[in-house]
């Protein structure tokens, strides 16, 4: 009952951030949506085996994890509103330049510029998305990323009925960039203004109501905050994992495993990033209600069940379905995962964030190469079996996220 006149006193301009924040996560997702169903194909172009197409797509993480630190200075000196929408446009032009490589270096080394600008885009997009939260004072994080698997859905559906319909990468990939850049340029203007805050206090109460004390050197950062950090990264590379199972490998395995058509095998990746999409849409009234540990320790529990099961028992629909399981069961994990560390005690603004992200990087570097080399000594199936894995991690290490708020964190609202 206290959150209708919140929603009903917003101002406008808030209003307005909130749409463009949105915004942009929609077009981060479309892009890596669209690329997903088409990797099959890009395999087929360059003629390469799974491991050696995981080597190459490991390339997008390498530009993360070499550049994607530079992210809290950039915001810091440029503004997040800024860095975002640039970075976006980079990325999308970075996503076509490999569309149309010839040879896995050059599509290696297109990955390597997705992967550093995608990395910019990540944590100023969060960045902002939790500077408009704090003002509101109320949780809607969950639904940003719930814009961006709305935007990974509308992606893969384009991907798979381009793939079905026998367009070509290069030119879905220039469709995609001139959204990405009219969008941007859109509602870049509808962004807040002004410098990032030193801290999260500046912005309006903590969501989670975690004390801030002055931002310390690293040095002398509790040993507590550091395992919480290291805890909240697994969780988000646990969702992460099964994100990057779905966007690099379910077409795949769909078409070669379980010899599914082009569209069809689009599909499984649609569903992971479609369940995915309502369980973000639901996730901040479950969290409100039963706490994001709660809600982690069930998600992890659906990733291990639905994905063991539609392993267990290999079928087209039964993996959607399994996907589909999975997609629901992570909505919550990596945004519950970001928005915790920015709030960790002692460490400035941006500095948690962007340390999970850059760690998250990591998973995805090895995500790819990990799982096409098992792929290639026995079979995309048994590579897939790391997914309900992670599941079991979540469940184990969900006692790391907040339990449900105090009822008087609801009287800010």
């Amino acid at each position: 009952m206290t959150s209708s006149p919140a929603r009903a006193t917003t101002p406008p301009h808030l209003r307005r951030a909130r749409l463009g924040v949105s915004v942009i996560f929609f077009t981060n997702g479309i892009v890596l949506g669209g690329f997903a169903p088409r990797v099959p194909e890009m395999r087929d172009q360059l003629g390469v085996s799974y491991g050696t197409l995981g080597a190459a797509m490991a390339m997008w993480s390498v530009g993360a994890l070499l550049l994607g630190l530079l992210a809290a200075p950039l915001i810091r000196r440029f503004r997040s509103s800024r860095v975002a929408t640039l970075s976006m446009v980079a990325s999308a032009t970075a996503l076509l330049a490999a569309g149309l490589s010839q040879n896995v270096w050059l599509f290696g080394a297109a990955l390597f510029v997705v992967g550093a600008t995608d990395a910019f885009v990540d944590v100023a997009q969060n960045a902002h998305g939790l500077r408009v939260q704090r003002l509101y004072k109320r949780s809607i994080f969950n639904a940003f990323h719930a814009l961006w698997s709305a935007g990974a859905v509308s992606g893969g559906l384009i991907g798979g009925l381009s793939a079905g319909l026998g367009v070509s990468v290069g030119w879905q990939f220039a469709l995609l960039l001139a959204v990405v850049a009219v969008a941007n340029a859109a509602v870049y203007p509808m962004l807040l203004p002004g410098p990032e805050p030193q801290h999260a206090g500046e912005e309006g109460a903590d969501e989670a109501a975690i004390p801030h004390a002055q931002h310390l050197p690293l040095r002398h950062v509790p040993v507590r905050t550091w395992a919480l950090l290291g805890a909240l990264t697994v969780i988000a590379i646990a969702g992460g994992w099964a994100e990057d199972a779905a966007s690099t490998w379910s077409a795949s395995y769909m078409r070669d495993e379980l010899l599914a058509g082009a569209t069809l095998a689009s599909l499984a990746f649609v569903a992971m990033q479609g369940c995915q999409f309502v369980g973000r849409l639901l996730g901040d009234g479950m969290v409100d209600r039963w706490g994001q540990r709660t809600v982690a320790r069930w998600g992890g529990a659906l990733v291990a069940v639905g994905m063991g099961l539609a392993l267990a028992f290999p079928s087209p629909w039964g993996t959607i379905a399994g996907f589909g399981a999975a997609g629901f069961g992570v909505a919550t994990l990596i945004p519950g995962a970001m928005h915790a560390a920015d709030e960790l005690p002692g460490l400035r603004t941006g500095t948690g964030l962007t340390i999970l992200s850059w760690l998250l990087r990591l998973a995805f570097l090895l995500s790819p190469p990990v799982v096409g080399w098992i792929a290639d000594a026995t079979s995309l199936r048994v590579g897939l079996t790391l997914v309900p894995v992670f599941g079991l991690l979540v469940v184990l290490l969900a006692g790391a996220m907040a339990t449900r708020k105090a009822p008087a964190a609801h009287q800010d609202a």
